[in-house]
């Protein structure tokens, strides 16, 4: 394990380059791909090779293309792309975790920010990170999207607000799957121009809108269904207790709540359970656990929880 880190690197680097994007559309000899890549010439081979050589690209003679799996994920251009992720990993979270072990001697973030507020107003200020972030958000939340667009009942309901919108993954498929249903978008206006764009590309842009916004100060725009989605985790108990309180009292009679989260279930070793506290450790926030959110949101008098495990 002590060398999983280069792998990892290796992997961020070629999406941060765009290697991926540079062989969507077909082989590329070594000299051609370098040169569109910006690689010096010392290092293009090996570092190509070692893509090769961890399942990430092909190579026949001289000729480098992606495998069917990095052109299915790994390409801008599909709607199956996951490399947003990647990016963000690459160019917001990687260098904090190289702090892991000062975070956790002071209990500091170490991505150089004092609070969550914080957090948020560099990376939104930063074209770079928002557009690292946004499409991140997307990947990450493409699969539950599809969930509740499926499984949720809209049948009964004519609207619906996605807080922390991002680029709009979640609106987006609620949209395509249930014609009838209008949405807005709401998150920091600097996530406007990004939004409306993804919408239109879809062609949604008549019945999805934006809303720019601070959730915790600004009045929420009216849904009968508000979403919130992997938004709680960025945030103390006490604020995730205020945002359900403020969500809660925008809600029109017979409308209803959507929370999704990971929650960290300690019964389990599975790796995922065990990097996202560390992730926010380093990164700021809190992590979720199934006890901490029973128990820490009990408080609420309109909130019945009923824990489920699968």
């Amino acid at each position: 394990m002590s060398g999983a880190y280069w792998m990892s690197r290796t992997l961020l680097s070629a999406a941060e380059l765009g290697v991926f994007a540079a062989l969507a559309s077909g082989p590329l000899q070594i000299d051609e791909l370098r040169e569109r890549l910006g690689l010096h010439q010392r290092a293009a081979r090996d570092f190509l090779d070692a893509l090769v050589a961890l399942g990430l690209l092909d190579r026949n003679n001289d000729r480098y293309h992606n495998t069917a799996e990095t052109d299915l994920y790994l390409d801008p251009d599909k709607p199956s792309y996951l490399g947003g992720m990647l990016e963000f990993h690459s160019t917001v979270m990687y260098s904090p975790w190289a702090s892991l072990t000062e975070a956790l001697r002071t209990g500091k973030n170490q991505a150089g920010h004092k609070n969550e507020e914080e957090m948020f107003g560099n990376v939104y200020a930063d074209p770079g990170q928002l557009s690292a972030l946004v499409t991140a958000m997307t990947a990450y939340s493409a699969g539950s999207a599809t969930a509740l667009a499926h499984t949720f009942p809209w049948d009964g309901y004519q609207t619906f607000c996605d807080l922390g919108t991002a680029q709009g993954m979640v609106p987006v498929q609620l949209a395509l799957r249930h014609p009838h249903l209008s949405g807005i978008g709401f998150d920091l206006p600097a996530v406007g121009p990004i939004f409306e764009k993804f919408i239109a590309d879809h062609e949604l842009s008549s019945r999805v809108t934006f809303a720019g916004g601070d959730f915790f100060k600004d009045p929420l725009p009216p849904a009968q269904v508000y979403v919130l989605g992997h938004v709680l985790h960025d945030w103390g108990m006490d604020a995730k207790r205020a945002l359900l309180q403020r969500v809660y009292d925008a809600l029109p009679g017979g409308g209803g709540v959507i929370v999704y989260e990971m929650l960290i279930d300690v019964r389990t070793k599975m790796g995922w359970h065990v990097r996202w506290p560390l992730y926010l450790v380093v990164g700021g926030g809190l992590a979720i656990g199934v006890a901490s959110l029973s128990y820490g949101l009990i408080e609420l008098p309109f909130l019945k929880l009923k824990r489920k495990f699968q």
